[in-house]
Parts: structure tokens; C-alpha cells; sequence
């Protein structure tokens, strides 16, 4: 299962909206994943978000209804930027990682982050 990998991901992502540094990693961090693959998956997520980032930043930015990216909490954002990330550049199947970042959603932000991440990432894959 990549779950533990994806959640990595994310807390990394998050990390990444609070600096500039996007090109260093603490392998440390990736030490919580036993298995290789997932070590090298989360790693994926990551460096292909910082390399993206301004263009996902745009594409949410413009998908938000009645909202502003810089009034978005971080934490849906990263959620947002990291299902992105694998659905746009990884291509992982959309169902798979929206039910994922769905999931973390309901774990790590407010009651109603849920619902707002879904509904905005499934107005974007609908447009792409």
C-alpha cells in the first residue's frame, strides 16, 4: 500500500509551503517507509511538486470558488497540491488518489476539508 507513502508526501509538501527550500530532503524522514518503493514513491511526489509547484499553484488557484489561494488553509492545500501532483505528472488513477487525499483530509484538517478537497479536485479533473 502506498498510503504511508502518500501521507509522507504531504506532511513534506506541507512543509514546502512554509519555505523556499525545495530541493533538499531529510532521508531521515523517509526512514518511517520499511519498504524501498514507497521511499522512492513519496520522494517522487515531492521533487515532482517542486518543479510544478507555481503551475499547480495557478490551477488551483483558479478552480477555487468564493475563495482566495492565500485564504486557503495550508493543510488543504498540500492535500490539494500532493493528489495533483500524482494525478497531473504521476499519473495515478484519479479515483485512487482523491479517495487517498480524502482520507488524510478527514485525519489531519477540519470537519469540512473533506468535502472542499474533493469537490475542488474533482472540478479539476473534470476540466483535464
Amino acid at each position: 500500500m502506498r498510503s504511508k507513502a502518500r501521507e509522507l508526501a504531504f506532511q513534506l509538501i506541507f512543509e514546502r509551503l512554509f519555505t523556499e527550500s525545495d530541493k533538499t530532503f531529510d532521508e531521515e524522514f523517509f526512514a518511517l517507509l520499511k519498504k524501498d518503493e514507497d521511499k522512492d514513491f513519496a520522494k517522487q511526489i515531492v521533487t515532482t511538486f517542486c518543479e510544478n509547484r507555481k503551475a499547480l499553484e495557478i490551477l488551483v488557484s483558479e478552480n477555487l470558488i468564493g475563495y482566495e489561494l492565500n485564504r486557503v488553509y495550508k493543510v488543504d492545500l498540500a492535500l490539494m497540491f500532493e493528489a495533483l501532483t500524482e494525478i497531473i505528472y504521476l499519473k495515478s488513477p484519479v479515483p485512487v488518489a482523491i479517495n487517498e487525499i480524502v482520507e488524510l483530509a478527514k485525519k489531519y484538517s477540519t470537519e469540512k476539508s473533506s468535502r472542499f478537497v474533493n469537490g475542488v479536485l474533482s472540478a479539476i479533473c473534470k476540466k483535464i
